[in-house]
C-alpha cells in the first residue's frame, strides 16, 4: 500500500486489512511516500511493516513495498480504501485461474458535496487500477514492476499501473475481473475549484492511449471519447459552433436546426444538478466549466502526443 499524508483514512484501511477472513498468512506493507503527517506512525502502531521514501509517487512506493515483502502473491490497495472482509480470500482464489486480477471498487457511502472525489471500478477496462489489484510475484518480476514512463507536471503521477497491466497482457498473462473481491473507496473532499483544476490532468490521457492503443477498444467510447459525458460535451460544442456560424453567415433562423445536438449534454448536466435544488445553477455552471477545461486539455494533449482523445 502506497500512502502519502493519509492519516485521516489509513486507520480504517489497516483495520479492514486486519479483519480479513483469509485462512493463510499474510503481511501488510505500507510504503510511506514522503508524508508530512502521522501516516507512518499510524501504520506502524497498527502492526504494518513500514518502509519510507521521499516523494517519488505511488508507482515507486509500490515497488519499494514489494521489495520489502515476502509473499509469492501481491495484493495492492490504497490508503483511502476499505477492503471487505473477504477481499483477500476472493482475490487469491481468482488468481488460481489468472495471473493478474482486477478487483471491484465501489464508492463508500455518499459524498458531502457535489464535487467530492471517489472512484468506481466495475469491469476490466484496461486501466488496472491498483486500488484493487492482485498478481503473482513471478509476473511482477517478469514485467519489472511499476515504471514511471510518463513525465507529469500537472497533478499526480499516473499511468504506471496501466502500463504494468498491458505489459503483462502483451507478455501473455491471463487477466480476469473479480467482482467478489471488493474494496470501498472513500470520498475525498473537494471544492469546485479543485474539481475544475483536476480536469487538467486529462491532458495526459492521449499519452496513455498512444502508449497503449488497446485502450481505444477497452476504455474509450466510440474509440475516441474518454467518457460518455465527454462525448456529449463534444457533440454539444460542435452543435453550438455550427449554430453560431450558420446564424451569423445565413440568418438567425438557420441556427435552430443544429441546436438539438446539445440536448443530450444539457440533460446530463441539469439532470445531475437539479437534485441539489438551490445549488443547482452553481453546480451546473461548474460542471460545464470543468468539461470545457477537460476538452481543451485533451485537445492540447492530442496535439502534443499525436493521438486523438476527447
Amino acid at each position: 500500500m502506497p500512502a502519502r499524508d493519509a492519516s485521516k483514512t489509513i486507520g480504517a484501511t489497516l483495520q479492514a486489512l486486519a479483519d480479513q477472513d483469509y485462512p493463510g498468512e499474510y503481511e501488510v506493507v505500507v510504503a510511506d511516500d514522503g508524508s508530512r503527517d502521522e501516516t507512518a506512525a499510524i501504520a506502524a502502531a497498527a502492526g504494518a511493516k513500514v518502509v519510507r521514501q521521499p516523494r517519488l509517487g505511488p508507482g515507486q512506493a509500490r515497488n519499494l513495498a514489494v521489495r520489502a515483502s515476502c509473499g509469492r502473491i501481491l495484493a495492492f490497495t490504497d490508503a483511502d480504501c476499505r477492503p471487505a472482509p473477504s477481499w483477500l480470500r476472493r482475490g487469491v482464489e481468482a488468481l488460481e485461474s489468472a495471473d493478474l486480477v482486477q478487483g471491484k471498487v465501489v464508492r463508500e457511502g455518499d459524498p458531502e458535496t457535489a464535487f467530492d472525489h471517489s472512484i468506481e471500478v466495475t469491469r476490466e477496462s484496461g486501466l488496472y487500477e491498483t486500488a484493487n489489484l492482485f498478481t503473482t510475484r513471478e509476473l511482477y518480476e517478469r514485467v519489472g514492476g511499476f515504471e514511471d514512463w510518463l513525465e507529469v507536471r500537472v497533478g499526480k503521477r499516473l499511468g504506471e499501473d496501466v502500463w504494468f497491466g498491458w505489459q503483462a497482457r502483451r507478455g501473455g498473462a491471463r487477466t480476469a475481473f473479480c467482482d467478489r473481491a471488493v474494496v470501498a473507496h472513500a470520498w475525498i473532499r473537494r471544492g469546485g475549484k479543485e474539481y475544475v483544476r483536476d480536469r487538467l490532468s486529462r491532458f495526459y490521457y492521449p499519452a496513455l492511449v498512444a502508449k497503449v492503443p488497446e485502450l481505444r477498444r477497452t476504455l474509450l467510447v466510440a474509440r475516441v471519447f474518454l467518457t460518455p459525458q465527454s462525448a456529449a460535451f463534444a457533440a454539444a460544442s460542435a452543435a453550438m459552433t455550427v449554430a453560431v456560424v450558420l446564424g451569423l453567415t445565413i440568418a438567425p433562423w438557420a441556427a435552430l436546426p443544429p441546436l438539438p445536438g446539445a440536448i443530450p449534454y444539457a440533460v446530463r448536466v441539469f439532470g445531475r444538478a437539479r437534485l441539489l435544488r438551490r445549488y443547482a445553477p452553481r453546480v451546473a455552471a461548474v460542471e460545464v466549466v470543468a468539461d470545457g477545461v477537460s476538452c481543451l486539455a485533451m485537445l492540447v494533449g492530442s496535439l502534443r502526443f499525436r493521438t486523438l482523445v476527447l
